[in-house]
């Protein structure tokens, strides 16, 4: 048990809400970064040109991205108001499981289909995470904030590879399965998905507690999206009164881009370095299982010199990244870039969630967290686009990854400002006034 507590799982309501990671990053493994991206454009778009199938499923993200950024907030501040946190999280698990289970029907052309079905996925994992990630400030205390987020990514790394894993293997050698062919595999995959996201959330809603509302108010009052979007309103403006946490978002902001572009865009300038998609998949789970251990050590580091002193650790890897990405030329050195990201990928972001949560009132958790989190999980929109014009000015992808580090130089230079014990006081001081 006390090894249990240095990794952050001392409680069973800890480990209980950390399986929810290990439950929902198999979407994130195996729909979104390995097999369903190469399934789509070799199968289910293949009656459509190239530039037709990429750019479909590059619009069918951003409108799940858009989806899930109007929504989230609106639904996070209902929740909040309204002791609705579990419901809201079991509803949004609910609509991602059944587009995992529909994807078993997806055959050769049915790209709309499909794309239909990925939308809905997206936007089952998004807002399922918002009130996830929204329960941590309730059940951790200050002080376990960091190993608690720290142990969630992890246990969400070892799951996510341990799927993908059998997945592949699944795909690869369907025989030993009892399967007729790889494409059968490849169905079957997305409902391995869909039921093992189901399987590991149960322990969250048996031995995590609903938060109780400190605002009677949610009493006497009809909960409805009017009164959402109302709650909305007030909460952008107490964010921004919550001037560290605030400012930190805007760090957050400004660096995850540059995370999230060098995870999308790691396979594109892989391919243009001529490696095949087997290996730049064997890099992916080399990535997660890396990240295992890694995040663990992040969380410990932490309590030691501080979140905000670790997540610069962070940056000035994902900073070395970009460079060191200029001079790759084999496979080995894209190896080596996979094995850096898993170093410090799960790390940096559990910190970053950690730091965030240390800096709110629990009593406005999912509200606040639901900007948060459309940022963690879908920022990386402006990355893309440097990485884009850049290559196309340059005609390569080189300079392209070199210019990401921009990014990680401006999200360090604005963490420096974010005075995370002021911003601890004055959470503080909130859940104070809330009691009173």
């Amino acid at each position: 048990m006390r090894f249990l507590e240095r990794l952050g799982l001392g409680r069973p309501e800890l480990r209980a809400w950390a399986m929810y990671d290990w439950a929902n990053s198999a979407f994130q493994t195996t729909i979104v970064a390995a097999v369903f991206p190469i399934y789509f454009s070799k199968v289910l778009a293949s009656n459509l040109s190239e530039a037709d199938a990429t750019s479909s499923y590059a619009w069918a993200t951003a409108f799940a991205i858009f989806i899930v950024a109007m929504v989230a907030p609106v639904l996070g501040a209902i929740a909040d108001y309204a002791a609705m946190k579990k419901r809201m999280l079991a509803v949004f698990v609910g609509i991602g499981v059944a587009s995992c289970m529909a994807m078993y029907w997806l055959t050769q052309g049915e790209w709309r289909f499909a794309l239909t079905l990925f939308v809905v996925g997206n936007i089952g994992v998004a807002g399922s995470i918002v009130f996830y990630e929204a329960l941590l400030p309730h059940i951790a205390g200050p002080e376990e904030l960091d190993r608690v987020s720290s142990a969630g990514y992890a246990i969400g790394y070892l799951g996510g590879g341990v799927l993908l894993a059998v997945n592949l293997l699944m795909i690869q050698k369907p025989a030993l399965f009892g399967l007729a062919d790889a494409g059968v595999g490849t169905r079957l995959s997305f409902v391995s998905v869909g039921v093992w996201w189901a399987l590991f959330s149960l322990p969250l809603f048996r031995k995590v507690p609903e938060p109780v509302v400190a605002s009677t108010g949610a009493a006497s009052e009809n909960v409805s999206i009017g009164l959402g979007i109302r709650r909305l309103k007030v909460t952008f403006s107490e964010l921004r009164h919550y001037k560290q946490a605030f400012l930190f978002l805007l760090a957050f902001v400004v660096y995850n881009d540059g995370i999230q572009t060098i995870m999308r865009m790691a396979s594109f300038y892989g391919a243009n370095m001529g490696l095949d998609s087997g290996a730049m998949i064997t890099a992916l789970v080399m990535t997660q299982f890396i990240g295992v251990p890694a995040a663990f050590a992040f969380g410990m580091i932490a309590s030691r010199i501080g979140a905000k002193t670790a997540v610069f650790i962070g940056l000035s890897v994902y900073a070395a990244i970009s460079v060191l990405g200029y001079f790759m030329t084999t496979a080995t050195h894209f190896f080596a870039l996979a094995g850096l990201v898993g170093l410090v990928q799960g790390g940096t972001q559990a910190l970053s969630r950690s730091l965030f949560a240390s800096m709110i009132p629990k009593q406005k958790s999912s509200e606040f967290f639901a900007f948060f989190s459309v940022f963690e999980r879908y920022a990386g929109v402006l990355g893309p686009l440097v990485f884009g014009w850049v290559a196309a000015y340059w005609g390569n992808s080189r300079n392209a990854i070199l210019a990401i580090v921009v990014f990680f130089i401006v999200g360090a230079l604005l963490l420096t400002r974010v005075d995370v014990d002021a911003g601890r006081r004055h959470a503080r001081a909130g859940e104070a006034n809330a009691a009173a």
